[in-house]
């Protein structure tokens, strides 16, 4: 297990909360148009046909990412399994970059000059991600409580 640097701890670990609420709060809106259809997204089955369809993802992969993206976020606010909820986002970048996104060059679309969306928006997500696959939600993490909990010695009951 690595451990956190040595010079200023605590702005370390209020580094990994800011960098795990805003990645989770930046995620949840596009899993919500993928898993619910919030935010003009297509829902469940809408997203499940395109990645399926269109895409040729194999559906488990397709559940997989729409899951990453809607409860991985989630996961990531709480602090709960960050490092699988970022490896998850962090591979679920890499796949959008190199089957969707590579196509269209670095720069994203802002005023609808090209056909697609560039990748600077998932490299942005992968230099959030991938710290926090690394060292972990930090000390303000469900996973921190989840931690110290099991390493607190079970004392038997005396025999009385």
């Amino acid at each position: 297990m690595q451990t956190e640097p040595r010079e200023n701890p605590e702005a370390f670990q209020l580094t990994l909360l800011a960098q795990r609420v805003l990645l989770g709060l930046v995620m949840f809106p596009h899993g919500a148009q993928k898993l619910l259809g919030w935010f003009g997204g297509y829902g469940f089955s809408g997203t499940m046909g395109f990645f399926t369809g269109t895409l040729h993802l194999p559906a488990p992969l397709a559940l997989l990412v729409i899951l990453g993206e809607s409860l991985g976020a989630l996961a990531l606010i709480a602090g709960a399994g960050t490092r699988l909820a970022a490896f998850g986002i962090s591979a679920i970048m890499v796949g959008a970059v190199l089957t969707t996104h590579a196509q269209f060059g670095f720069f994203m679309n802002w005023f609808g000059a090209q056909k697609g969306e560039g990748f600077e928006y998932h490299l942005l997500v992968l230099a959030l991600s991938l710290p926090l696959v690394v060292w972990g939600g930090g000390r303000f993490a469900v996973d921190a409580l989840v931690r110290s909990r099991r390493s607190k010695p079970v004392v038997a009951p005396s025999a009385a």
